[in-house]
């Protein structure tokens, strides 16, 4: 058992019982087993640091929420909606279990609202992380990430606190799929190319997976043509990626008709996408195409259902470009923008065209310091009249604190 000094943990573990209790405490035994009442064998602790124990040669604590104010005013004739919000709250532990400093255990508990409103907490990553199994290659196993998502929030879209990328966007979006799976995922990284390909369950962390379903092959290829990694780096670095990313889910979705299953679709899309980005700015793009693949046309009469499943609705096209500006001697200070277009394959009940869905995101945002930032902006959701998305029309006025330590 080896002892991990953990004093910025002991301060925010024991702050908030320290508010409300008064002074607290501490006391430790000879095994180093901490308590909060006196007692024989117990001496007093005076040091700041609170010693914890962990089969394990490092412990690494994080954490992450996004805490916000959303006004919405619809298009239509719904009522404008106002609420405070915990949009994610995430608490992650690492733990360092072997001989390789790389190598590890990461664990990420996440809090967020489910479809009634009521605040859950779920496991949103729990993995094995095995270092340069091959040569510039390391694996991850178990409920890990997929390989898009977590680039582009790292490298070209760094306000996940108040809108979602693209592809999982869900007002304006496909709402192709999400950050996390059951799977395994190698993740190659060299000066001049980076490769994430994986294979996973498909549905994501929060779906059901049913026994019947495929399994989905994904990817990430990126080329850094600058030779520079700029993840988390955007204030002090130069770099030019370009990627190309996708998914091959078989059998993502049971065909069904009149409550019997008929076949079975799959859920196919790929993406380009590059991103440029100096100290002072970035500006990025991308442009995905998702397929309908189903395995079997239902007809009803002498009429193809057009209304089967979720992945059909998926189906379409769709672009985004996003860029920042970055102000303040330690440009602390930015402007940022984003326009989102997306328009389904499939058309909506009594249309006779399809229909495109789009979104603008205008704002600013502001570093306090490197635990928080500060971001104030509005959503302009502007869906095409007869769009399957129209009712979701409307201008979100947000203020957001990300806080992260």
């Amino acid at each position: 058992m080896k002892k991990i000094v953990l004093s910025a943990l002991a301060a925010f573990t024991l702050g908030s019982v320290a508010a409300n209790a008064g002074a607290l405490k501490l006391y430790q035994d000879a095994n180093g087993q901490v308590f909060t009442k006196a007692g024989e064998g117990r001496t007093l602790i005076t040091d700041k640091s609170v010693p914890v124990f962990a089969k394990a040669d490092k412990l690494k604590f994080s954490g992450l929420t996004y805490i916000g104010i959303n006004v919405k005013d619809y298009s239509d004739d719904q009522e404008t909606t106002a609420q405070m919000e915990i949009r994610r709250a995430y608490f992650q532990l690492k733990a360092y279990l072997l001989d390789d400093p790389k190598s590890y255990y990461r664990v990420t508990f996440d809090m967020s609202k489910d479809v009634t409103g009521d605040e859950k907490l779920r496991a949103k990553y729990a993995y094995l992380y095995l270092n340069a199994i091959l040569p510039a290659t390391g694996v991850e196993i178990g409920l890990a990430h997929r390989p898009w998502h977590d680039y582009e929030e790292h490298n070209a879209w760094y306000y996940r606190s108040i809108s979602k990328i693209l592809i999982e966007d869900k007002d304006h979006g496909p709402d192709l799929s999400n950050s996390a799976d059951f799977g395994i995922m190698t993740k190659t990284r060299t000066k001049y190319f980076d490769a994430d390909i994986g294979v996973f369950n498909g549905e994501g962390y929060h779906a059901f997976q049913n026994a019947q379903n495929g399994l989905s092959f994904e990817w990430r290829t990126t080329a850094h043509i600058l030779g520079v990694n700029g993840k988390d780096k955007q204030t002090k670095k130069t770099y030019w990626d370009a990627s190309f990313f996708g998914q091959y889910n078989q059998k993502h979705k049971e065909l069904t008709f009149n409550g019997l299953e008929v076949g079975n679709e799959d859920l196919v899309f790929g993406g380009l996408h590059t991103v440029y980005n100096q100290p002072s700015f970035l500006v990025a793009a991308q442009y995905v195409y998702s397929l309908d693949t189903r395995s079997k046309q239902i007809t009803t009469g002498t009429t193809a259902d057009p209304v089967t499943s979720k992945v059909s609705a998926q189906a379409g096209s769709g672009y985004s470009v996003n860029a920042e500006y970055r102000l303040g001697e330690a440009k602390e200070y930015r402007l940022l923008a984003r326009y989102d277009s997306w328009t389904p394959q499939r058309k909506p009940l009594g249309q006779t065209s399809k229909k495109e869905d789009t979104g603008y995101i205008l704002g600013a945002a502001w570093d306090q310091n490197r635990n928080v930032q500060w971001v104030g902006n509005v959503i302009i959701t502007d869906n095409e009249k007869g769009s399957a998305k129209y009712a979701n029309n409307g201008t979100a006025y947000m203020l957001t604190a990300e806080v992260k330590f």
